[in-house]
This record gives C-alpha cells, sequence and structure tokens, in this order.
C-alpha cells in the first residue's frame, strides 16, 4: 500500500471514529444516569459493551468508505454510494442526539428505522461496485437491526419517554 493510500485509509476511519466521537458526546453522559433509569428488556447488554462494539462498527465503516473511495470518484455510482454513506453516518449521530441527548425513545426509534433503510440501500449501491466494502456493512446492518428492536422495546417499556425534552 503506498503512502497516499494509507492517508486515505487514515482519513477514512477517522471520519468514521468521528461520528463515533460526536455521538458518544450525547451518549456517554446519559448512560449511568437517564439511560440508568430506562426500564430495558432482558435482552439488554451490558452498558459497556456498546462502546467497543459501536468503535469496532464505526473502523469498520471506515475501511468500507475507504474501498469505496478507492472505487474512483468520477463514477456516478460511487457518489450516489457516497451520498447514502455520509447520510447513514449523520444519521447515526442524529439518533444518540435524539435517543441519549433529547431522551426521546420515540424519535430515537424513527431516525434507527430511517438509518437502517439508508444502511441498506447503502450496501446495496455498494454491492454493485466493491462486494468487499458491502461486506463491511454487513455488521452495521445487523447490529443496527438488534439496536432499533432494542430501541422499539425500549420505547414500549418507558412510555413516559416518547417525547424530546429540551
Amino acid at each position: 500500500m503506498t503512502g497516499s493510500k494509507i492517508i486515505y485509509l487514515v482519513i477514512a476511519v477517522g471520519i468514521c471514529l468521528l461520528a463515533g466521537y460526536i455521538g458518544s458526546y450525547y451518549t456517554t453522559p446519559e448512560i449511568p444516569t437517564w439511560y440508568a433509569s430506562l426500564q430495558k428488556p432482558d435482552l439488554t447488554p451490558p452498558s459497556w459493551v456498546f462502546g467497543p462494539v459501536w468503535t469496532v462498527l464505526y473502523i469498520l465503516m471506515g475501511f468500507s468508505l475507504y474501498l469505496i473511495i478507492q472505487s474512483g470518484l468520477k463514477n456516478p455510482e460511487v457518489k450516489v454510494a457516497l451520498v447514502l454513506f455520509m447520510s447513514q453516518l449523520v444519521l447515526n449521530v442524529v439518533w444518540s442526539f435524539l435517543f441519549f441527548g433529547r431522551h426521546s425513545t420515540f424519535y430515537g426509534f424513527l431516525a434507527i428505522v430511517l438509518l437502517w433503510a439508508l444502511l441498506l440501500c447503502t450496501i446495496i449501491q455498494v454491492f454493485r461496485f466493491a462486494f468487499g466494502a458491502a461486506l463491511l456493512l454487513m455488521p452495521v446492518l445487523v447490529w443496527t437491526t438488534f439496536a432499533a428492536v432494542l430501541n422499539y422495546l425500549i420505547m414500549m417499556l418507558n412510555p413516559a419517554s416518547f417525547g424530546i425534552t429540551f
């Protein structure tokens, strides 16, 4: 791998980790307080699991982003994939903001459903020209599916948390 490719890889992974870091800004302070006070279903993992899992997933997203970019920025299919990819990355942060930052399980659920759909569209688009990049996004889709189910169940167990607090 040449020096410039390494730089692109580091930037791609860095962009994704930055999104995770921004999301954690809303998440981390709420885990021992608001999140701890919620009723949660039995399938809820311990809180410490989420940080390492999301870190690995953001790194996988970064490698996927790198492979997408390496497929050629002049390719119209790559451009569509990049718009979808960046949209789902932003929506990851929006979910953290709504669910944790604004204590809204309902709006968080709406965001994660949209996130799931964008992720699926991204995978389908990327599959057309970069199979490896699409494959790297599959664990993200699986975990997002689990997170959406968890969000839904928490929402149902905590009807008072539907709205947005300011």
